[in-house]
């Protein structure tokens, strides 16, 4: 099989709707067990939490594949064209990531769940509105009211999604367009743009990881944190763009791509790995070394307080050591079998990371690994799964007009 347009078989098809099918009862089934009383904080919270986390962690993959995409124009990379049809398929669900995303933050606004604190009405003013002092007063929120505010968080939020999914919307067109056309005209305006974009996406990656993730434990910070949540999608969605790509390989597709291209990404992966295995560690021995309270609060609450010790070790272990063993050589970077099973590894482990993130600083000790996180994110997985394979289909997989496709196509070493 030659042919340069991609077939969604019925059987794909059907697996994708299955798994959206156990997501979607999972969430209905959820709601209607977790019968925690709400005066101890967590009614349904276990539910949204866990909703946040596939929400956030997915969206992060077709964001971070956009990133890529804009990376590859600006840097004028010649190699990666030849799986330009892939990386473009992942970014396009971005919009269908922000849509979940701005939709479960609204929820949290109009008090439909308890993930943000900050959130709670009155929470920063010292006495209620009858003039009674405010037993929930928080003297610490009240000193960051500000940027809290509704309306400059709604800002903030509403550029954030809606720019990034201006570049995808974008990028994608003009890259179809591309085939149509003959000359340079278009791939230069993508540089441009992509340009633009990094610019964009160098402030709001932190301060969308800040206003989402951190402040889920709202009195605690770290200047580290917009680097090591932006790490982790990126390996997220590295780790897609290739499995996608062997899978392709797999069922004769991409006949343009060699054991060059193949190796080219397994380094991406094994990089990106490391950047994040870098970060994850110094952020933890910063804070631990310096041991200043208002600081180490967000380790010991996933070390000693809440019981995610084997967790968060698992993280580390999971998207380090796998990694660095299984993908050193040469000759494993080339190897199907390890690129997806080191993969798979490092895209569980990945979600385990983003799960931790979450989990303490909106259920505490009320948490579990059981079938309502499994099967969320099963959903969400066949819901990405689902968008990806559909865009496939959309345009060749083999581009056309793109100044670099030559070089790209006898890429060898």
């Amino acid at each position: 099989m030659t042919n340069l347009n991609y077939t969604f078989t019925k059987k794909t098809r059907n697996i994708t709707f299955g798994l959206m099918a156990i997501g979607l009862i999972t969430i209905i089934a959820g709601f209607i067990t977790d019968t925690v009383p709400e005066e101890e904080g967590y009614h349904h919270t276990r539910v949204w939490a866990n909703l946040l986390v596939n929400s956030y962690f997915f969206m992060g993959i077709g964001l971070l594949a956009t990133f890529f995409m804009a990376l590859q124009y600006v840097a004028e990379v010649a190699w990666s064209v030849a799986v330009k049809r892939v990386y473009e398929a992942v970014s396009c669900y971005l919009p269908v990531g922000a849509i979940i995303m701005f939709l479960l933050l609204l929820a949290g606004q109009f008090h439909l769940h308890s993930l943000y604190e900050w959130m709670e009405p009155h929470i920063t003013s010292a006495t209620l509105p009858d003039g009674s002092l405010n037993p929930h007063f928080d003297e610490a929120l009240a000193n960051k009211q500000v940027y809290f505010a509704p309306w400059f968080f709604w800002l903030r939020t509403s550029l954030y999604l809606s720019i990034w999914c201006w570049f995808q919307y974008g990028f994608r067109k003009r890259s179809i367009e591309e085939d149509l056309q003959d000359g340079t005209a278009i791939h230069y305006k993508n540089m441009s743009k992509g340009a633009m974009f990094l610019v964009f996406f160098a402030v709001t990656s932190s301060t969308s990881a800040w206003d989402w993730m951190m402040s889920l434990d709202v009195h605690w910070f770290s200047t580290m944190y917009g680097w090591y949540a932006f790490s982790g999608m990126w390996i997220s969605a590295m780790v897609t763009i290739i499995l996608f790509v062997l899978f392709l390989k797999r069922k004769g597709y991409l006949p343009q791509v060699n054991d060059s291209h193949i190796h080219d990404l397994g380094k991406w992966v094994f990089a990106v790995s490391f950047l994040w295995s870098y970060l994850y560690f110094c952020q933890f021995m910063l804070i631990w070394y310096t041991n200043i309270p208002e600081e180490i609060i967000y380790f010991q609450d996933r070390l000693h307080n809440y019981g995610y010790m084997t967790i968060m070790w698992t993280v580390f272990f999971m998207n380090f050591l796998f990694p660095m063993i299984l993908l050193m050589s040469r000759d494993a970077k080339r190897n199907y079998f390890f690129l997806t099973t080191v993969g798979c590894i490092i895209f569980a482990g990945h979600w385990l990371d983003v799960f931790m993130m979450v989990m303490p600083g909106t259920v505490h000790g009320n948490w579990h690994l059981s079938w309502l996180e499994i099967g969320t994110a099963l959903g969400f997985l066949g819901l990405i799964l689902f968008v990806i394979h559909r865009a496939l289909t959309k345009a060749p997989l083999m581009i056309k007009n793109h100044p670099y496709l030559d070089e790209s196509i006898h890429h060898h070493f």
